[in-house]
């Protein structure tokens, strides 16, 4: 009990003081995803021969994607055909029947390919960040483990692995191969028919990326304060 005039005890703060730390903590770049990409190409640099053959085949792939339909036009045409013309009628829409079959199956045979050949190259990254992120923390002072929750930072480590995994992959896997096949459609139709179909539809693309890069940002900043 305290009796009556004597001063309050100082309250202890419920919230802990925050603790200087020896050494520093690795920041989240500020620049966006292209800044972390450029982190992480060294990482994968180290597997030059895999990111290589994984792009020569992400670029087959396409290729062969993008030659389907023009082939499909090509096997349309051979079928009007002449009356009395039995080798028109056997070689030609058999022949380009089997390339459009070929065509298809080269699509998905790169694209698997290059899942195969670049998944040790993303898991060794990975791993080489995870690790070194690791040695980073068990290097930090004792006082810096005593005053938070070690144990629970490798959660955070196994989430942000999981995350340059995912940035990798939609990197590879979605945006630059939208990029290239973009490029290839856009020569085709300048080719084709008219270099005016190409700017429509580079300016509709155009349009289309910004349009979505404004609502995505507008509608995250209400994710971020729920």
């Amino acid at each position: 009990m305290r009796h009556h005039g004597e001063p309050a005890a100082p309250a202890s703060s419920a919230t802990p003081q925050p603790v200087p730390v020896s050494g520093n903590v690795p920041q989240p770049p500020a620049g966006g995803d292209w800044q972390t990409l450029s982190r992480l190409l060294p990482y994968l640099w180290q597997y030059k021969w895999r990111v290589v053959i994984a792009l020569s085949l992400m670029v087959g792939a396409k290729l062969a994607n993008v030659s389907v339909p023009l082939l499909l036009k090509e096997l349309v045409d051979a079928m009007s055909l002449k009356p009395g013309d039995p080798q028109a009628v056997l070689v030609v829409p058999v022949a380009l029947l089997v390339g459009y079959g070929a065509l298809r199956l080269l699509t998905s045979a790169f694209t698997e390919l290059r899942e195969l050949v670049f998944a040790k190259a993303t898991q060794g990254a990975s791993r080489s960040i995870a690790l070194q992120t690791f040695e980073h923390l068990h290097a930090l002072s004792l006082r810096f483990h005593l005053a938070r929750q070690t144990g629970g930072m490798t959660r955070d480590i196994e989430r942000g692995v999981r995350g340059i995994e995912s940035l990798i992959s939609y990197s590879l896997y979605s945006i630059i191969p939208t990029l290239i096949e973009v490029g290839l459609v856009l020569t085709i139709l300048a080719v084709k028919f008219d270099a005016w179909f190409a700017g429509i539809t580079l300016l509709a693309l155009a349009l289309y990326i910004f349009f979505t890069v404004r609502i995505t940002e507008w509608r995250t900043q209400f994710r971020k304060q729920a």
